[in-house]
Formats: structure tokens, sequence, C-alpha cells
């Protein structure tokens, strides 16, 4: 088996946060490729990494393996002008005349055909890394292909234009596959139609402040960088067409303003969302700022960004002995995953290697590394588009995410027709803490409790959001859904509030229309031991201001991303009809954080009209928050 990765001795001179310099990412590229290409088929069109199918099946997983490896070959090569001293290409040329020989044979070499994405069709996705991956070593590989090999490559690549993609970014499979095809003069009608289609969809999934939803919902996540801003970014850099990427770039260097906070400070991105086990892949965006300049960033902090996320994962096992990337976060994590993750998905982290498009002597390589922007002063950032509030503390490094607009939820879908999912109902989630599973406690979580069973949040309604110095609210409202019973109470609502100071959150929330008995719980952070993955230790606390009765902690025993099994702080409380509820969390590696009950000299409440005014011990300062008309005030 291939050994785990060899990367050159740490430079920190030139790379004083992370050691990693351009040759650090030539060389886990080349030891990522060396350790796939282990499971190649004898005609090389597949990859068969081992593990657990998805549910694709084993034919599509072994695509899945070519293609998202083909994207980190073809930056490698691209990047160094050509030079291919480990003749990747080679590999995936033959790969390529394999594959498309008999599209749709049951036998050891083809590939699966493009079909509808209800009737299995992740090839479509895979279809895009090929797509992009001819492109960018047109001159070495496409160019050299027999006639006979490209014409029935752009027979398969048609496939993505001619049936459905998923309701979301997949729209952008097709369109990357049509922007290649007419790099290479194979563009017609139909590859005009696939476009246009993914513009006028992306225009409509644009909410402003650089973010988009991934489809005709409210989901917004880490998708956003490595697929909504990367495929249109790159399409307009690769095609040279100015009016392109001035569009697309001036969104991604808004999105960068924010998505950049959402890097801790041992380089570890923020756990929120789906396909989490793409892992590095969360700095593509960041890479890609810097190649095209589309970036509010100075070159040696988006180097502290990418070359920090690598390094986080590698130094944390995400390669396992045998050197491929695991399904999971550090290492194997089995809630991380979806149905559709198999043994190649991991490798959708290719993405990051578009770094490598930055040749040697680029200011991204060049430039000293500079701190994250988590390294710097505390952070409260609001931003009412997607409904979500980051904070940041310098003293530990730690992001925290507040959510309180993205639920993943799609507008066919009911919402009790659904499961709660974990990666985005919670109300809060960072870079070093991992939601709990399905069947543990939640973790930052109000739970209504009603005969017994304890309530989900689904749709996520956004009341609004906003920032003041150094300080920062957003609030949501949702409906309790029971997931065993009635779905819901009729005329019951909850509405959350969340106000961000230095490592403090004020968490208020209103309970309307609760029935006679109704629990209500309050959950914090689920920590554990070792939750850094360095030797640190985080802690959570959680603490009563007004309307909670008692407190306790309870086990998660299955724990999260971050550690075997965790604990998680809770408040409860009984109430009927309308509830005020107040209370402080924190989430803190500072050594010697002083305990919550002394953050706060004062609360005063006038349920009648929902109001709540809390004064801050430390500065003297005060939090004044209304329910009607909703208003937050701080000073």
């Amino acid at each position: 088996m291939t050994p785990p990765l060899e990367l050159p001795a740490d430079d920190r001179v030139l790379s004083p946060h992370t050691g990693y310099t351009r040759a650090h990412w030539e060389a886990a590229a080349d030891g990522l490729l060396h350790a796939a290409w282990q499971w190649a088929t004898p005609g090389r069109a597949l990859l068969n990494l081992p593990g657990r199918p998805s549910v694709s099946g084993v034919r599509s997983d072994g695509l899945e393996g070519y293609a998202r490896t083909f994207l980190a070959a073809a930056f490698r090569v691209a990047g160094a002008a050509g030079k291919d001293p480990h003749d990747w290409l080679g590999r995936y040329a033959d790969g390529l005349a394999a594959g498309t020989r008999t599209p749709g044979r049951d036998d050891t070499e083809s590939w699966p055909l493009i079909q509808d994405h209800t009737v299995f069709g992740q090839p479509m996705v895979e279809s895009a890394s090929v797509a992009i991956g001819l492109r960018l070593t047109r001159p070495w590989l496409w160019d050299q292909l027999d006639s006979g090999v490209r014409d029935r490559t752009e027979e398969w690549l048609r496939g993505a234009l001619r049936h459905t993609p998923a309701p979301n970014n997949w729209y952008l499979f097709p369109y990357s596959v049509a922007a290649f095809l007419e790099s290479v003069g194979r563009g017609d009608a139909e590859t005009a139609r696939a476009k246009q289609r993914a513009r006028e969809l992306l225009e409509g999934w644009y909410q402003g402040q650089g973010w988009y939803t991934d489809g005709d919902g409210r989901a917004f996540d880490h998708y956003n960088g490595w697929a909504l801003h990367l495929y249109p970014v790159l399409d307009g850099h690769l095609s040279g067409d100015s009016e392109l990427s001035a569009h697309y770039g001036a969104r991604l260097r808004e999105h960068l303003e924010s998505f950049s906070l959402l890097f801790g400070g041992d380089g570890a991105p923020i756990y929120f969302g789906r396909s989490l086990t793409y892992r590095f892949a969360a700095g593509s965006a960041v890479a890609l700022g810097a190649v095209t300049g589309h970036t509010p960033l100075a070159p040696g902090t988006s180097r502290r960004l990418v070359s920090g996320a690598l390094r986080y994962f590698l130094d944390r096992g995400a390669t396992g002995s045998d050197g491929l990337l695991s399904l999971g976060w550090h290492g194997p994590h089995r809630a991380t995953l979806q149905r559709y993750s198999g043994p190649a998905s991991p490798y959708w982290a290719s993405k990051a290697f578009v770094s490598l498009l930055a040749p040697d002597g680029h200011p991204l390589w060049t430039a000293t590394e500079e701190n994250a922007p988590s390294e710097g002063p505390d952070r409260v950032r609001a931003l009412p588009a997607p409904g979500l509030l980051v904070q940041s503390t310098r003293a530990d490094g730690i992001v925290r995410l507040h959510n309180h607009g993205s639920d993943h939820i799609r507008p066919h879908e009911g919402e009790s027709g659904v499961r709660d999912d974990p990666l985005y109902s919670r109300h809060a989630y960072s870079t070093v803490t991992g939601p709990t599973s399905e069947e543990n406690t939640a973790d930052n979580h109000l739970a209504v409790v009603v005969s017994g069973v304890r309530s989900d949040r689904r749709a996520i309604r956004p009341l609004g959001a906003g920032e003041g110095d150094g300080w920062g609210w957003a609030a949501s409202w949702h409906r309790p859904v029971f997931p065993s019973g009635a779905p819901m109470v009729p005329g019951m609502r909850v509405e959350s509030l969340t106000v961000a100071r230095g490592r403090y959150e004020l968490r208020v929330h209103r309970v309307l229309g609760a029935p006679a008995a109704t629990g209500l719980e309050q959950t914090g952070w689920a920590t554990g031991p070792d939750d850094t993955g360095t030797g640190g230790q985080v802690q959570s606390e959680l603490h009563g201001l007004y309307g909670w009765q008692a407190r306790d902690e309870v086990r998660a025993p299955q724990g999260t991303a971050f550690t075997r099994w965790a604990l998680v702080p809770r408040l409860t409380a009984v109430a009927e009809g309308t509830a005020l509820l107040v209370c402080l969390a924190t989430l803190t590696a500072e050594p010697g954080a002083a305990p919550l009950a002394d953050a706060v000299s004062g609360v005063r409440v006038d349920e009648e009209s929902g109001t709540v005014e809390v004064s801050w011990a430390g500065d003297g300062s005060s939090t004044r928050i209304a329910f009607e008309p909703l208003t937050v005030d701080h000073g």
C-alpha cells in the first residue's frame, strides 16, 4: 500500500503559520493521486477505491474516482505549464479512451451513461470534473487524442446537456460541459441553452452579500464556494471573457468578505451543511479569488486560509495508512456523510488545488503568510441575506456561526415530511464542535416538549440581522415539528434571537401558543475530550437568565465529528401560552475564562410588551430587545 503523504520540510519564514508553500501543494496532489491510482482498473477508466458504496452503485463510484482525481491532476499539470513528471495525463488519456468506448455496458471499464438526476444521475456530477480537467489540460491531453476518442468523449459528455439535473447547483455541471465543448470548437445551440439556463437560475438564487441559495429554497452552505461561485468564475477566467469575469467575480469578492471569517485559527473550516467530507475543498473559493484577482484578501491571508485548511486535515488523519482520503472529517465519521457519499466522494477536495493555477512567482506563493481573520481582533459579522451571524474570538481562534436562515428544506417538501437534519437545523455551529447525531440529544437547540415528544426545527424563517461596534444579532422564527404523534400544534411558533459580543451569546426565545404543561429545553454546545484535536480542551457553558427553571447536563454517547462522546449543557422549564426565555451561552478554549454568571449584572423582562433588557457587568453596557416590532439596540 502507498505510505502517507510525503511533504517537503516546513518553511516557517515564508509561511510562519502553516509552513506550507507551493511545493507542499504539489506534493500533496501527487501523494493523493499516487494513493488513488493503486485502485485503477486495468484499462484505467475507473478508480474503484475501497469502502462503502454509494446509492449510485460501484460503477458510478469508479467513475467518481476517475473524475475527481482528474481535477487534482489537471490543476497540478496546468499550473506547471504542462510539466507532468508522473505522467498523470497519460493515465487519464488511457482511461478516457477505455471508458467511452462502450458507455453503459456492464464490463470492466465502460463508464455509466449520464441520465436524469432521478435515475442514478451521479455521472452528471462527474461529467463536469471530466470537462474541466480536459479544458485545463487541452494542449497536453485533448489535442493529442485520436479523433475517434474525442468524438466519443463529446457524445458521452452531451448526456449532461440532454438530461435533467437536480434542482440546485447541479445545473452548473452541464454548464461546465457546455463551456468545455465551446472552448474546443464544438459548441452549438445545445451548449448555448445549457449555459443560459444555468445563468438564469444563478440570478434567481443570488440573495446578496455574495451568497447564493443552493436551489429554490434557503440552503446556504459550503456549496457557495466550491460550486456556485467556482464554476462560473473559473469559466470566466479560462475563457478570458471580461464581462463574465466581472459579473461573477464581483460576487465572489463580496462572498469572501464574510466567508473568509469562517476558518478557525487552527485552519478548520466551519462544520456546517452537507458534503463536509470534501474537507479542504472549503478553501477553493479563497484560492480562486487569489488566482483571478477577485478577492478582498491580501495574498498572504489567502494562502494562510487555504494552506491552513489543507494542513488542518492532513495533520488530523484525513488520509489513512493507505494514503486515501477517508469518508469523514478528521478520520472516518459516519454522521458526516450523506447517502450519495461513496469511497471516492472525498476527492472533491481536489477543487482546492485550483490554487496551483497561480504559478511560481505569483503573490499567492511569494507573499509572507498573514493572520487569518479569526486571528485578528474579536469579530461579529451579521449577514441579513443568508440570515447568518458570524462570531470569532482572538484568544482561542474559535469561529461560531449562528444560523437564522439556512434550513435545506426544498419548496416542494412539507415541513413534517422530511427528517431533521443536524447539519442545518441547529441554532449554532463552530470550527471546533460538530452537531450531535439524530439519535442523541440535539445540541444548540430549543425544543418544545408536548406529550413527551421533543420538537424539531425544520423551515427557518429569517426575521433580520444587524451589527454594531463589536456586537451583532440575527433572528428567525419556526414552527415546532414533532417527529411522532401530531406533527404540529396549531398556532404554536418559536421566535429566536442571538446577540453575539466577545465570546458571549445571548439567546432569547419567545414561544407562542404553548399548550398547558408544555416543556421547554435549551441546549448548548456539545463538547468532549480533546475537541480541538491538538490536546486542548474546549469548554461549553449555559446559564439561565430568565424563564428557565432548572439546569443539567446530558450525554451524547455517539459524539460528534470532533469527539467520540460529548456532554451537552441543558436548561429546562414548563410554560403555557406565551413564554419569554433568556440565557447566556459560551464556547471557549480561552484559559481561565470567567464563569458566565459573572458576565451579566441584571436582566429586566416585560412579558406583556415582549421586551428584554440585559445589563453587562464588564463595561456597563446594555442590550435591549423588543419583539413587536423586532428591534435590537446595544450601548
